[in-house]
């Protein structure tokens, strides 16, 4: 089959068709009114009508944006009474513990749409109070009243003993409304979490159900997958019980596509460095993209596992202001897909994308591969302004503008490295997204790196990982054992158990393939607060032990191990078609040049050649300082950085 990946990102849509005979590509503005409009917009380019051997897979940033914007469901919380203000509570810690002036994250629903209900569960599952008989009447009367539209239900101690979250489920089920047990999807210990994630998977539900149905309509038929946070796909109809599963979708999709470039090049310890016209999203792989499950989403913590990403407010649509204190300031808002940057022509705002272009970094006729031309006069204008305001010069403003967004970039590098006992050094800098390659080589000379890939199709990898991404399920039991009752007997059973449950799910939603399993057991020293998740066989406590002196410093071999939880990821895998790959080194040396540019460097402007990376074959070498440009992203070359085109047509830079 023919597979469409489309990835919705703030400022653009990208899109890659992988057929038998090669490789296509389009990139269009994003719609944020309606990201559908892009995404039709994609499909007529390529085709006049959708074939019938098509697969689509979509990464979207529909429910993430519902609920950072505070456009969900009106949703019903139903909880264990007197647990009514947990989501408000929280816990102890406090990120700004001594901020008198500090702003809670806005709520997701009211305190009228917080109700307790009479029942009681022991931490073993046993029944304190039974439900009442009344408590489902008394809900689907306030559902009706309040016109709730979504319900949740995380009663305390129900991944112990599901009973009544299922009582209330059936008797909440002829209102026909979207329902989240907390026992279905996340039944593991910690209330406030276990809570939260709930919550949140019912306040998108119906949001992402509804795109996802007005999608499905206009693809008339063809299967349709959705990027999952886990780096895994799933089909459209299994996403919908699962909706806060895609709050990562489009940058899980780049994660993974970088991660599996990287081992067809032989390298195990990349970090990924995605810049698009919004944010720019980096995740460590050590041999293995990094999962986490203490993920926070505008301040609420969702404790499903996926990939750890980092995102800082730093794209090219940044908008760079001069704050109340008259310092320089860029970012996190964004010009977005409308107005865009100034050079676009529409809006005001000077971003980095008008930075980089007054500097001569990106040429203004080359720009989505001449497809839009950019005013630089027109940013010539807005900067010296915003220079004014600074008392500078435009080169100096926009040199400015350059170091501050570099300097958040490597914060963030810094943050799922060297914070997690990792030395940059030790990995090679994978940059892709459309803004990345103006940034890669300054990025990489910050922290010290040595090696940077840029991937053949850099400007919509996110698109290409979706393509090759398998089918994913991720299931998770509370388990509590601990010292010498913690055995790989012990836990046969169970996992076997688990096993067969997330089997039997992917057999019903997913297309046939070679079924994987990969088993964790979530484990801690008897007495700490937090726990490692740990791939498990005979030798898991070994793998515990050296993860714990890893990531902290120490290890207690001669201490007790506890059991919390154990998991089981489910991955579908089918043949893929390999990617495009040169037969053998060609174009050797040196290539001419296309053209030659000025360029701002912080030590003065200095002409450079310019080469058409369409024109580069596999086995071309070229030395900085340098741009090359292809239809969707810019390289800048530092001027100590050499490059040598690979087989599978990446750029590979080296210090």
């Amino acid at each position: 089959m023919m597979k469409l990946g489309v990835d919705t990102g703030g400022t653009f849509t990208d899109f890659i068709l992988q057929t038998p005979t090669g490789i296509r590509t389009f990139k269009t503005a994003s719609t944020p009114d309606d990201p559908a409009r892009a995404i039709l917009t994609g499909f007529r380019h390529f085709f006049d009508r959708l074939p019938d051997d098509l697969e689509v897979v979509h990464g979207t940033t529909v429910g993430t944006n519902a609920f950072l914007e505070r456009k969900g469901a009106r949703a019903l919380l139903v909880t264990t009474h007197g647990f009514e203000d947990l989501l408000l509570i929280g816990r102890q810690n406090r990120d700004s513990l001594y901020d008198l002036a500090v702003e809670r994250p806005a709520p997701i629903v009211s305190p009228d749409q917080c109700v307790g209900v009479r029942e009681r569960l022991r931490a073993d599952g046993s029944v304190l109070t039974p439900l009442g008989s009344t408590a489902g009447r008394r809900l689907r009367a306030l559902c009706r009243r309040q016109a709730i539209q979504a319900v949740a239900v995380c009663l305390l101690h129900s991944y112990a003993n599901p009973a009544h979250e299922e009582q209330l489920a059936a008797a909440l089920a002829p209102l026909g409304l979207p329902l989240t047990l907390s026992s279905r999807l996340l039944p593991e210990f910690r209330e406030y979490e276990r809570l939260s994630t709930t919550l949140i998977n019912a306040y998108l539900a119906p949001v992402v159900a509804s795109y996802i149905e007005r999608l499905a309509a206009a693809l008339d038929g063809v299967p349709l997958s959705i990027q999952q946070s886990n780096g895994g796909v799933l089909p459209a109809r299994g996403i919908v019980d699962r909706a806060v599963h895609t709050v990562l979708s489009g940058p899980a999709g780049g994660v993974r596509g970088a991660f599996l470039l990287a081992g067809e090049m032989g390298l195990a310890k990349i970090i990924t460095f995605d810049m698009g016209g919004t944010s720019t999203d980096v995740s460590l792989c050590d041999g293995r993209p990094t999962l986490t499950r203490d993920y926070r989403l505008d301040g609420y913590p969702v404790r499903i596992p996926l990939l750890d990403i980092h995102t800082v407010g730093a794209g090219g649509g940044s908008l760079a202001r001069v704050d109340a204190g008259g310092l320089l300031r860029v970012g996190p808002a964004s010009a977005g897909a409308d107005p865009g940057p100034a050079c676009y022509g529409r809006g005001d705002g000077v971003t980095v994308t008008d930075a980089n272009l007054f500097l001569g970094r990106l040429l203004a006729d080359r720009f989505l591969g001449g497809a839009m031309q950019l005013d630089r006069e027109r940013v010539a204008g807005l900067m010296a302004r915003l220079g004014r305001r600074l008392g500078l010069d435009g080169r100096a403003t926009a040199l400015g503008i350059i170091r501050i967004v570099n300097a958040g970039m490597a914060k963030a590098v810094r943050a799922v490295s060297v914070e997690r006992g990792h030395d940059p050094k030790e990995f090679t800098l994978f940059s892709f997204g459309g803004a990345s390659g103006l940034h890669c080589c300054a990025l990489a000379e910050e922290l010290g790196m040595r090696r940077v890939v840029v991937p053949a199709r850099a400007g919509i990898l996110s698109a290409q990982g979706m393509v090759f991404a398998d089918s994913t399920l991720d299931s998770v039991q509370a388990l509590f054992l601990s010292g010498s009752e913690l055995t790989a007997t012990a836990l046969a059973a169970p996992f076997a158990a688990l096993e067969e449950k997330v089997r039997g799910e992917a057999a019903r939603l997913c297309r046939g393939g070679d079924v994987v399993v990969e088993r964790f057991c979530d484990l801690r020293y008897r007495g700490q607060s937090h726990e490692l998740s740990i791939p498990f066989d005979e030798a898991f406590a070994e793998r515990f032990h050296a993860a714990h002196d890893k990531g902290f410093g120490y290890s207690l071999p001669d201490s007790p191990l506890e059991l919390v939880a154990i998991r089981c990821t489910v991955r579908v895998v089918r043949a893929k078609q390999a990617l495009p790959r040169s037969a053998e080194a060609r174009g050797g040396g040196r290539p001419m040049a296309a053209a030659e540019a000025r360029i701002d460097f912080e030590d003065g402007p200095r002409m450079v050649p310019v080469f058409d990376r369409a024109a580069l074959r596999s086995g071309a070498c070229l030395a900085g300082p340098a741009l090359v440009v292809d239809d969707y992203t810019t390289i800048l070359v530092g001027g100590a950085w050499r490059g040598q085109v690979d087989g599978l047509m990446n750029l590979v830079l080296e210090r």
